[in-house]
């Protein structure tokens, strides 16, 4: 697996219940753009409309060699994910649960170099569980290097 780029944001700024791999309809401009690292996921949200998994402001740059028959930016164009039936189902009664959200984590190759996209289960952090996650985070740093120094002497 050969991850091409992770939303590491979405970790400081959400609660990650569970996952779940989706594959991504994409233009062979669009492979070659990933494959160049012109990607980012910060902002992007997936969504489910007409009954279909869709995925929303995944900004995927202009690859400079592709052949282009227009002149609009198509860079954060909605794109379909691939999911099998029953997890759509599972997800639409996720979903509708009050305050959860699917955000993209992370977008890689699979073994068989498909594009593949790791959804998360996410429900958003609070200001006061940010601060306390940086508070335990500090102390365990903290206690960390106190350990090794005494193993030292």
């Amino acid at each position: 697996m050969k991850i091409i780029t992770q939303n590491k944001k979405a970790f400081h700024d959400y609660s990650v219940l569970g996952t779940i791999e989706a594959g991504i309809v994409l233009t062979g401009g669009e492979v070659k753009s990933l494959r160049a690292g012109l990607v980012n996921l910060v902002g992007a949200f997936a969504t489910i409309h007409n009954n279909e998994l869709m995925i929303i402001n995944c900004y995927i740059g202009e690859y400079s060699h592709a052949y282009e028959k227009s002149t609009e930016d198509h860079s954060r164009r909605t794109r379909k994910l691939l999911v099998h039936a029953s997890e759509l189902n599972k997800l639409v009664g996720e979903v509708s649960r009050k305050g959860i959200t699917l955000v993209p984590l992370k977008l890689y190759f699979n073994e068989k170099s498909k594009i593949k996209v790791e959804l998360g289960l996410c429900k958003h952090k609070k200001a006061h569980e940010r601060k306390e996650e940086l508070r335990e985070r500090d102390i365990s740093r903290e206690t960390r290097r106190e350990i090794k120094d005494k193993v030292r002497y």
